[in-house]
């Protein structure tokens, strides 16, 4: 059983930027998609961006896609989230998840292994 550590969130001020990490434990991450999804205060969980399981292929929502940045390292266990110019509309728990699906996959349901998240607040 594939079991995910979320770690990098923190208090950080509009503007500034902070990487997640998610290290994986119990099974290799190669053969599975990854992903970051986030949830605010008050909303529903929110896909982010998805890496396909070699790496070759990443996504990101648009409201992101100019200031986040999804990477793995397979030899690591390890998915990355880069996050520049931080927004306090980026405030949320973020969680990292696995896919069994290789390719990059957007819903929620289409993932299998979830990490508890880790506290990212983006003051004004």
């Amino acid at each position: 059983q594939v079991q995910l550590v979320e770690s990098g969130g923190a208090l950080v001020q509009a503007g500034g930027s902070l990487r997640l990490s998610c290290v994986a434990s119990g099974g290799t991450i190669s053969t599975y998609a990854m992903g970051w999804f986030r949830r605010a205060p008050g909303k529903e969980l929110e896909f982010v961006c998805g890496i396909n399981s070699h790496g070759g292929t990443a996504y990101c929502e648009a409201s992101v896609k100019d200031r986040f940045t999804i990477s793995r390292d397979n030899a690591k266990n390890t998915v990355y989230l880069q996050m520049d110019s931080l927004k306090p509309d980026d405030t949320a728990v973020y969680y990292c998840a696995g896919s069994k699906i290789r390719t990059v996959v957007r819903g929620q349901y289409d993932y299998d292994y979830w990490g508890q998240g880790t506290q990212v607040t983006v003051s004004s």
